[in-house]
């Protein structure tokens, strides 16, 4: 029986993001494995966590630059660790390696956050991404943490092309692994005439929705009322701040709902989802949301990234303003390209995210690293390099700043 540590970024919130579906899913798959799993994270307790210790997972809390970390995990000694996102690989890595050599180090990347920085520089300069933006300070410690760690799960295959053809990762350190869905049999949705108005939803702490939102306001959604004065789009996410709030306009058809209980519900409520996101990277949880409750979408080009593969897409695709709005409008009021749509939506869910077919793969890239871990590291020899240099210079930070914390006690 393998006994895993995750050491959280966050503790882990479904109903707030994908990042916390995502997590929900991975502790599930070790579950289902009969894993022992260990959740532990140097986050604030949230009220809107996922109550993992009645699925059995136990929940530690832990500090950051602190040895207690150190007797924690040598007493528990796990043989596999997987890291929620970079910054943790980077702060808990080098004391992995040191107390629990053998353990098999995983990093769940969520999305390329380099990638997303790339792309929101490039946005705010209205210019493409360059070569400068993509070899950030960013990039170089996110590929270093991938590097170092024995296999990075990516949700989206765009994200392992520019890895291994730009960054010269190898692939053999990566795992092709997007959310691990159950399959939609028997769809039940909610049917065309009883559903009303636009849908927009996502996280207000994440950059890439909230450029989202103020793009609508400001340029997508007039343009829709143009076309449909009596439109009427409802703006659903967690942690809507003051700045999001205040666009709320009911006169302009313009609503900031915030907090969404039930995502699915609202979703299935609404005739079309909209996500114009603008720069961003990995998949988006909003969009498997949609196809999950039938809900059609007009979306961005990099929303849709790495989403369906080479199957017709569940709506339309559009990064234009004037045709979004055309876009949305049309398929808004016609009953038989939305059904198509949503059926497009039900076949990318079953035949790209089966969460039965996913995690056969995973429990078998695990078994396959396991028996044959000291050749795998063998073969990676840069980040044998990395894991002894920077994580050294790591080490001593972390030692100065522990240090440094007890003298002010």
């Amino acid at each position: 029986m393998n006994k895993v540590l995750i050491i959280g970024y966050v503790w882990p919130e479904p109903n707030s993001s994908a990042a916390g579906s995502r997590m929900m899913q991975l502790i599930h798959f070790f579950l289902d494995q009969g894993a022992e799993i260990t959740f532990a994270s140097a986050a604030v307790v949230s009220t809107h966590m996922s109550d993992i210790e009645s699925l059995g997972v136990k929940k530690v809390t832990i500090e950051l630059n602190n040895e207690s970390f150190d007797k924690f995990i040598a007493e528990l000694n796990p043989n596999i660790v997987l890291f929620d996102r970079f910054m943790i690989e980077e702060q808990f890595g080098w004391r992995v390696a040191k107390h629990c050599p053998s353990a098999l180090r995983l990093l769940d990347t969520e999305d390329l956050h380099c990638l997303r920085e790339a792309r929101h520089k490039a946005l705010k300069a209205d210019r493409s991404v360059s070569t400068e933006d993509l070899n950030s300070e960013m990039a170089i410690r996110e590929v270093a943490s991938i590097l170092r760690c024995d296999l990075s799960l990516m949700v989206s295959n765009y994200e392992i092309t520019l890895l291994t053809e730009h960054y010269g990762v190898s692939k053999a350190l990566l795992m092709h692994l997007p959310f691990m869905l159950p399959p939609i049999n028997k769809p039940n949705f909610m049917p065309f005439e009883q559903r009303q108005g636009y849908l927009a939803i996502g996280n207000f702490r994440h950059l890439p929705n909230w450029d989202a939102v103020l793009y609508l306001k400001q340029t997508l959604w007039p343009l829709i009322r143009k076309r449909q004065p009596s439109a009427e789009l409802f703006i659903y996410g967690a942690y809507p701040p003051p700045k999001a709030t205040q666009l709320h306009n009911p006169k302009q058809g313009f609503h900031i709902k915030g907090w969404a209980e039930d995502a699915h519900e609202v979703m299935s409520q609404a005739r079309l989802c909209l996500a114009p996101l603008r720069f961003g990277a990995g998949i988006k949880g909003k969009l498997i949301d949609a196809m999950q409750t039938g809900t059609p979408n007009i979306c961005s080009s990099i929303a849709a990234e790495s989403m369906h593969a080479d199957l017709p897409w569940s709506g339309n695709i559009c990064d234009e303003p004037e045709a979004f709005a055309d876009q949305a409008v049309a398929l808004y009021g016609d009953s038989e390209k939305w059904h198509q749509a949503q059926a497009n939506g039900v076949e990318i869910i079953n035949k790209l995210y089966s969460e039965t077919l996913l995690s056969k793969r995973l429990e078998a890239r695990i078994d396959e690293l396991q028996s044959n871990l000291k050749q795998h590291r063998n073969n990676n020899f840069i980040g044998s390099m990395l894991q002894h240099h920077t994580m050294q210079s790591i080490k001593y930070m972390a030692q100065w700043i522990e240090a440094k914390n007890k003298n002010k006690t």
